[in-house]
């Protein structure tokens, strides 16, 4: 009987060996959604993933670089009527950073040139409205992070930068604010817009990178160096910290510490730029009885404020999902293997600082945004330049559709690809254990 169990156990440590070990990509293959005419010098950017309820795929996404022509529209509309096996180009747009969702009957695209723009099909994707700015003179940021519906609304986040100082990438000068639009409104109109009170991360911890009794948890990893940021290498930059990039959440257990029973609480989980990997950013938002939202930061019950929170590879930009069948929260990010490696060791391919790994696209899942298991690997480059990251994510039946960022041999570099992938996760509510 000895015997036999170790044959067995031999057998199954084989068949690992051989294949690469039991934890291999769940969707390697992928369709190419769009690809870089010039992958030198012009690049792919910003997937945007929304399911409709006839079963479309819409998909967004924009070109930028040295080598796009000046006034030529940057962004992208794809739709796909056979869960993503084909795509057809349905227009253009001239703005960056954009995410498409529907409300009510209707299909929108929102991102920004400077100025909040939004266009809106109500084909399903067919035919589009002409842009229609919503701000005036202003600086926004995002990318095509997540939409949630609540109270017969859409929220979603769009970042403006509310000060001048910093004279590095400006993330600790932008404010994430939480938009609301009524599902039954037209929301190419300013007035269908609910914004909420701005929080830039500099307000956060006004000290935290100059003040040395503010330590213990590691924050920033390197010398920030306001407001000019810090050279940890050389040719490798790290900005002031900050935050961007940013999903919003509700809780739905009862027993959530975070749990409002009114359903008028909203958790904001943000990209954290500080030099390290595994935690999120995190604030809220309070709607208010007269509607106004109003934002700040959560406390734990110590009384203690959480402005950092676990995420695995929340130090990148990532992706959240609610599934209502599994009552879980799924997370696509980038996973990080070697970001305590000494920035002036790094190979000379790998993109900026060790933290900044972009080729290894990873699924989690978590009942609280906070615990969080591991489901798979999506996908993952070859090697670090090709990568796969910035990805977005969509239900689509029993199947988790991604559309990710990515470059092969070819790309400029791992942050500037070449290529926008579109992946499929067969079966994901199966990798719940």
């Amino acid at each position: 009987m000895r015997q036999v169990c170790f044959l067995l156990m031999f057998a199954v440590w084989s068949a690992c060996a051989g294949t690469g070990g039991p934890v291999r990509p769940l969707a390697d293959d992928f369709v190419t959604v769009c690809e870089s005419p010039s992958p030198a010098d012009i690049f792919c950017y910003t997937p945007g993933l929304a399911r409709l309820d006839s079963g479309r795929l819409v998909a967004t996404m924009d070109f930028g670089g040295p080598g796009w022509k000046k006034g030529e529209p940057r962004g992208r509309v794809f739709t796909s009527d056979d869960h993503g096996r084909t795509w057809a180009n349905r227009a253009s747009f001239p703005y960056v950073h954009a995410r498409p969702f529907a409300a009510g009957q209707a299909l929108y695209v929102l991102g920004h040139s400077g100025d909040l723009t939004v266009i809106r099909s109500d084909d399903g994707g067919a035919t589009w409205s002409a842009p229609a700015k919503l701000t005036e003179g202003q600086h926004w940021h995002q990318s095509a992070c997540n939409v949630i519906t609540a109270n017969g609304c859409v929220y979603l986040v769009m970042e403006r930068r509310v000060s001048e100082k910093i004279k590095s990438w400006p993330v600790g000068e932008l404010a994430p604010v939480l938009m609301r639009g009524r599902l039954d409104a037209d929301l190419t109109r300013r007035e269908n817009w609910t914004f909420a009170s701005e929080l830039s991360f500099h307000d956060t911890i006004p000290a935290i990178e100059t003040d040395p009794s503010i330590d213990f948890f590691g924050v920033p990893f390197y010398p920030s160096a306001y407001p000019r940021g810090s050279l940890p290498a050389p040719g490798r930059n790290s900005a002031p910290i900050g935050w961007l990039e940013t999903n919003v959440v509700q809780f739905h257990d009862p027993d959530h510490v975070w749990f409002d029973p009114k359903g008028k609480t909203f958790h904001l989980w943000a990209r954290a730029h500080t030099g390290g990997t595994g935690y999120a950013a995190v604030a809220k938002v309070v709607e208010n009885d007269d509607g106004t939202l109003t934002t700040l930061l959560e406390k734990v019950p110590s009384g203690k404020t959480a402005l950092f929170l676990p995420c695995p590879g929340g130090q990148m930009r990532f992706h959240v999902l609610y599934d209502e069948p599994t009552k879980l929260y799924w997370l696509l990010s980038s996973q990080a293997t070697d970001s305590m490696t000494r920035a002036d060791r790094l190979p000379a391919n790998r993109f900026n600082l060790p933290n900044n790994e972009r080729h290894r696209l990873q699924l989690h899942f978590s009942k609280n945004m906070v615990d969080w298991c591991f489901a798979g690997l999506v996908t993952a480059g070859a090697t670090p330049l090709e990568s796969r990251h910035y990805a977005s994510m969509a239900v689509d039946g029993d199947n988790l559709c991604v559309l990710s960022r990515s470059g092969d041999s070819r790309a400029n570099s791992a942050h500037d690809g070449n290529l926008i992938t579109f992946h499929t996760v067969k079966d994901f509510r199966k990798l719940v254990y």
